[in-house]
């Protein structure tokens, strides 16, 4: 993909807290974003809770905010920054939840900050297993990508119900 020259300034969200054991791609992710996107010559704003992390380290960002991930504290980086972009997919399902949220808040648009990465619509998109399922039925998925028509469970009750008919043992 070309690099899009009107893009000076990339603002990127990270995960947060990590638990040992898991999310450690994340903070590899970013960092590697980080770095890729300075040395193409883009400025690189960082927001993370969670200090002990690669990518709060100085010299991955040209400005590191250890904020909590809210959409207020993506609200007063906006405000202090001249951003362009912003790069939610480098923190997984908490950056992209913010994006969600700082979106219908209207941060993006008040801004003029536009994402990169993902659009809401395909967040929306993965995260609603309804949408998915219908989404790889209309791609033609018995033929490409199999699709099963298990229905959607939400309750226990439900499972329990529903687990004769998958031939999942009790």
């Amino acid at each position: 993909m070309p690099q899009d020259h009107s893009i000076k300034t990339v603002l990127i969200i990270g995960s947060g807290p990590i638990i040992i054991g898991q999310a450690c791609e994340f903070d590899y992710s970013g960092s590697q974003a980080a770095r890729s996107l300075r040395e193409e010559g883009v400025k690189v704003i960082l927001i993370n809770s969670n200090p002990a992390t690669i990518m709060t380290d100085p010299m991955m960002a040209d400005r590191v905010y250890l904020l909590p991930l809210t959409a207020d504290s993506i609200e007063q980086i906006l405000s202090e920054n001249q951003i362009d972009a912003v790069l939610p997919t480098m923190g997984g399902q908490t950056a992209l939840n913010l994006a969600k949220e700082a979106e219908e808040l209207g941060l993006w648009e008040r801004f003029n900050v536009r994402l990169i990465g993902v659009d809401i619509k395909a967040i929306d998109k993965a995260e609603d297993r309804e949408q998915f399922r219908q989404w790889m039925i209309r791609m033609g998925s018995g033929d490409r990508v199999p699709a099963g028509d298990p229905p959607l469970l939400h309750t226990r009750r439900n499972r329990r119900r529903i687990r004769p008919q998958q031939g999942v043992p009790r």
